[in-house]
């Protein structure tokens, strides 16, 4: 995989990681600010939700 290749996947990955993160949030981050977002501060927000789904998955009561 050549250089442009590899930089066209990690944006489209970063593009994912940000609709995701605004999806779980309702609204609360518009993906104009999931853009300003530091790399620590997604990771955090990854992690929260990731968090909250098990938790959800565990207690059987809907996330939603």
């Amino acid at each position: 995989m050549g250089f442009l290749e590899a930089h066209d996947k990690e944006v489209k990955a970063i593009k994912e990681e940000l609709m995701r993160i605004c999806w779980f949030m309702r609204g609360g981050i518009t993906y104009q600010i999931a853009l300003d977002l530091a790399i620590s501060e997604r990771q955090i927000i990854s992690n929260v939700i990731k968090s909250n789904l098990e938790i959800a998955k565990e207690s059987r009561m809907p996330f939603w």
